[in-house]
């Protein structure tokens, strides 16, 4: 892996970030994206996009000009490479013009706020349904991981399955909406550290017996993995990721049967929306994971 430009014109960018605002919207807002901010991320996404995890990758002739639900599996613990790979594809193909945001847990806002402040500059919004309709009246795109913590610390062995852990909060949305779905796979980034074992049952029986949660917050995942610079992490603690190459592919859209807020009142019809969104994404990720 060599320093080339890119990743020097990154760093250089980085340190010439605008400074933080001293008003916190906590995710509330859509006013904090700043296409300067995505602009000087780029060549540093750039060189790890070319040079450290080598990206493949497919499917982008799936977007239609209008506005979509962008529904994504996570992989690869709290860094999530896959999802940064495929923000810059975004961005260089789209630039900043084409609006997107990305639905963010409201745990990283309690963990850390100058990380979570940051991440508003390029899109991030409070994960809630009221910030991503307010995206769609702006005609705006939206990404969204529902697996979350499940998803993105899943053990090694089901790598290749996908885990939404029954979250049906975007097949909802995107009935609501009447927006397609467009799901956003990959494989690799699951290898950039190696999940043992989710031991959160475990962790919330002790933490039951009178040991407290870190930061107080509740982390839904307990994960035990091999990764840098640890060794050994235990607990959802961040990692530098293993120089994997990482394929992500945009899969063709999903057109939903029926729309309107009616649909979405029958439970129902959203539990097989999901089931169909669910089967179709596995169904592609099995094409991907057993390609070249």
């Amino acid at each position: 892996m060599k320093l080339d430009k890119s990743l020097i014109d990154g760093l250089r960018n980085l340190s010439n970030l605008p400074k933080q605002s001293t008003v916190n919207s906590n995710g509330w807002s859509l006013d904090e994206r700043n296409p300067k901010v995505i602009e000087s991320f780029m060549p540093l996404w750039e060189w790890f996009y070319r040079y450290y995890f080598r990206v493949k990758t497919d499917g982008w002739e799936h977007i239609p000009s209008e506005k979509v639900l962008l529904v994504g599996s996570h992989n690869g613990g709290l860094v999530s490479p896959d999802m940064f790979m495929t923000m810059y594809d975004w961005f260089a193909r789209f630039w900043t013009q084409r609006l997107v945001y990305g639905l963010m847990h409201p745990i990283v806002w309690q963990v850390s706020p100058y990380m979570a402040q940051m991440a508003e500059k390029t899109g991030a919004v409070m994960a809630h349904p009221q910030m991503a309709i307010a995206a769609f009246q702006r005609n705006a795109s939206v990404l969204v991981y529902p697996g979350g913590g499940q998803d993105v610390f899943r053990p090694h062995r089901e790598r290749d399955r996908i885990n939404f852990s029954g979250r049906k909060g975007f097949i909802k949305l995107a009935i609501r909406e009447q927006v397609p779905i467009i799901p956003v796979i990959s494989k690799g980034a699951h290898d950039t550290l190696i999940v043992l074992e989710d031991f959160y049952d475990i962790a919330q029986k002790i933490h039951n017996l009178g040991v407290p949660w870190l930061f107080n917050i509740d982390p839904e995942v307990f994960p035990i993995y091999l990764g840098l610079p640890w060794g050994v992490g235990i607990g959802p603690l961040p990692n530098i990721p293993f120089p994997v190459q990482i394929h992500t592919r945009v899969c063709p859209p999903i057109i939903l049967p029926k729309y309107g807020r009616k649909a979405v009142r029958d439970r129902a019809y959203v539990d097989a929306c999901y089931h169909q969104v669910l089967t179709q994404m596995q169904t592609e990720l099995d094409h991907l994971m057993r390609s070249n």
